[in-house]
């Protein structure tokens, strides 16, 4: 729920939001959100894209959060920014990182047969943009053939291990595998009907990557991103990626939802639940040994805070239903989250949100900031949002009278009108 990259093109799950999307920073953390300068802007973006830099790397995957981080607040996204994300979709049901030249809008396409167009054998079909993008579409409503061809390639992707890669054929690795189960289960498919190959769970899969008994006392419980050598390193980013997927959550996670079981560590090295609740031990010291808050693994910034990386681990807190654990961390990122936000963007705000969501906190008065207004700004105008009441703006109530017209007629009353229309109806009884 960046890339060192976890939303990247790039595998992973938490890389860095500008990053986000190089499916060959497999080595770095997983995902879209990493704490790196974001790329240069581009001179021409395509309409309904959120953001202002150039999309190569993460179009797909800032789009898809910035959409589900306005479902997930009561905000109805502009049409142009659905069909533009639903315009890079393959033929295959894969998603890459962002197409130039995408198809036209599936909605002027609607009689015109397939809306999407094929990908070239070059194109990279990117696991994590896809996920991202299988959720968003989902979340939003109206594509479900999209989302039905997107999940249907992401289980063709499945490695023998039981997991996922940042793209099909690449090695397993604990991003990308966590992200895969989050689209599958957010979707519809059932945690116990999750595809298998040659018996092979996702969540076999993710285990393997869990760091056991026989390592030091503070990486136990950790996840590491791939093997390397052989050998498990311990990687927070990593971590708070598989304990989100191993509860079997996606990118949004509502607040309240039950507790991983607590486990021994020689128990959770064969029980999901136990590895998410060893995972989300793991990374409640990890950020009470900085002040509440992960630090970047990436080079060169190993004395930084990493925003991106302790918005993930606020949600995978939340998922694995220990809020109280989340209160702290999340309190740190309302007071340092301001200036990273606005220097990386949609994605970043998108993440921030969704770590509010998942706590119970307000996005829209998050540290002094409205998360929301900020995300909206990024993108074309929203299409509708909801007010204090739960109602769409030109919403009707349960009369069947619609709000701006009762606030209409209050003003006409309060200006004389009032008097007026009732003059009129009684020449009209008359």
């Amino acid at each position: 729920m960046a890339i060192t990259a976890r939303s990247l093109a790039a595998p992973a799950r938490r890389c860095a939001a500008a990053l986000a999307a190089a499916v060959l920073c497999a080595a770095a953390a997983p995902a879209a959100f990493a704490d790196s300068p974001a790329p240069g802007a581009s001179p021409k973006l395509p309409k309904g894209l959120y953001g202002s830099t150039d999309p190569q790397y993460d179009g797909v995957w800032r789009q898809s959060l910035a959409l589900l981080a306005q479902d997930a607040t009561g905000v109805r996204p502009a049409d142009e920014a659905v069909d533009w994300l639903v315009g890079q979709q393959c033929a295959d049901g894969a998603f890459t990182a962002y197409r130039a030249d995408p198809p036209p809008s599936s909605r002027l396409r609607s009689n015109r047969g397939d809306p999407h167009q094929d990908c070239d054998a070059k194109t990279l079909r990117d696991t994590n943009q896809t996920s991202a993008a299988v959720q968003a579409l989902a979340a939003v409503g109206g594509h479900s053939d999209a989302v039905r061809k997107g999940v249907s390639w992401l289980k063709s992707a499945q490695n023998d291990d039981g997991g996922w890669g940042s793209a099909a054929g690449a090695d397993s690795d604990a991003n990308s595998t966590s992200v895969v189960i989050g689209a599958l289960t957010a979707t519809g498919t059932k945690e116990a009907a999750l595809p298998e190959k040659d018996g092979k769970s996702p969540y076999d899969a993710l285990l393997a990557f869990r760091l056991g008994c026989d390592v030091r006392k503070a990486d136990r419980g950790a996840f590491a991103f791939q093997a390397k050598d052989g050998k498990l390193a311990a990687n927070d980013d990593a971590t708070a990626a598989a304990v989100t997927g191993a509860m079997g959550k996606g990118f949004v996670v509502e607040p309240g939802g039950d507790a991983a079981k607590k486990t021994s560590c020689e128990e959770a090295a064969e029980d999901a639940r136990g590895a998410a609740s060893g995972g989300a031990d793991h990374l409640v010291s990890a950020m009470a040994a900085h002040g509440h808050h992960l630090m970047s693994a990436m080079p060169g910034a190993e004395d930084r805070p990493d925003v991106g990386n302790t918005a993930d681990a606020v949600v995978a807190l939340a998922a694995a239903g220990r809020p109280d654990d989340a209160r702290q961390p999340l309190e740190w990122l309302r007071g340092h989250s301001a200036a990273w936000a606005k220097q990386s963007g949609p994605a970043a705000y998108a993440q921030l949100i969704l770590a509010a969501h998942a706590t119970g906190a307000d996005p829209r008065d998050f540290g002094g900031t409205d998360l929301v207004a900020k995300l909206n700004a990024t993108g074309p105008k929203p299409a509708a949002q909801q007010n204090a009441q739960g109602q769409e703006a030109g919403q009707k109530d349960e009369g069947g009278i619609s709000v701006w017209w009762v606030v209409l007629v209050g003003l006409a009353v309060g200006a004389g009108i009032g008097f007026l229309l009732s003059g009129r109806r009684k020449q009209n009884q008359l």
